[in-house]
């Protein structure tokens, strides 16, 4: 009995085939679904260029100024040379040589004598080698003690002198004090007054009786005459 199957119509035979080409397919289509990307449309868009709209743009028409030439100079005048005839003889100066001949006597020069010119110093009262001495102090023998009889002798001398009343005929009230700074130049005199008080009367007051003050013996350093600065307070009180 023959069988109805045709033999090579057997599915099974390749089966095996078929199936491997299915498995890599569904490999290839899993592989690319997983991969595939989408853009937006506006992250894309770049744009479009019309080149039309830059090629249609008028273009201004400049018309260039042509400026006239400059005129020409005018022709330059033939300069005219005057010729001066030399009316007056100049005498030229003859420079005579400085130079000695050795036959020249040298002649000795006298000694020349320089004047010597003092200058204004200035030594502090309280360093000075000799202080001044005020009329009365004389017989003092060392500085200090001729110092402090200077001292004593200007202090009653202005206390003798100031008008106190001042101050009280000015409204002030109170200690008053003024300083007053003078210099003994080096002949003894008194030059140089300023003065420092609450009130300018005070200062003019303070200056007039410093410039009564009498000459005195002038301070001396190493021997010469020198200017002494000197600084003298004046302090009184007002009676209410």
């Amino acid at each position: 009995m023959e069988p109805k199957k045709n033999p090579k119509a057997d599915v099974s035979r390749n089966g095996s085939v078929y199936f491997a080409v299915g498995l890599a397919l569904m490999l290839l289509f899993t592989y690319n679904t997983i991969n595939y990307k989408t853009y937006d449309k506006e992250a894309v868009d770049i744009g479009q260029l019309n080149l039309d709209d830059e090629l249609d743009e008028e273009i201004p028409i400049t018309e260039q100024i042509q400026t006239p030439p400059p005129p020409p100079p005018p022709p330059a005048a033939p300069e005219v040379i005057e010729i001066v005839e030399d009316e007056e003889e100049i005498e030229e100066t003859v420079i005579e040589s400085t130079e000695t001949d050795q036959e020249e006597e040298i002649v000795e020069v006298e000694e020349v004598e320089v004047e010597e010119v003092e200058e204004d110093i200035e030594v502090p009262f309280s360093v000075i080698e000799n202080v001044p001495v005020f009329p009365g102090c004389e017989k003092k023998k060392s500085n200090n003690e001729k110092r402090k009889c200077m001292s004593e002798k200007i202090t009653k001398f202005v206390q003798k002198k100031f008008n106190t009343d001042l101050a009280g005929d000015l409204g002030l009230t109170g200690r008053q004090r003024i300083s007053v700074i003078f210099k003994i130049d080096k002949n003894g005199n008194v030059m140089g007054v300023r003065s420092r008080a609450p009130h300018p009367r005070l200062e003019k007051e303070a200056a007039r009786v410093i410039n009564l003050l009498p000459k005195m013996k002038p301070g001396k350093q190493r021997g010469k005459a020198v200017i002494v600065p000197y600084s003298l307070p004046i302090v009184f009180q007002v009676q209410d």
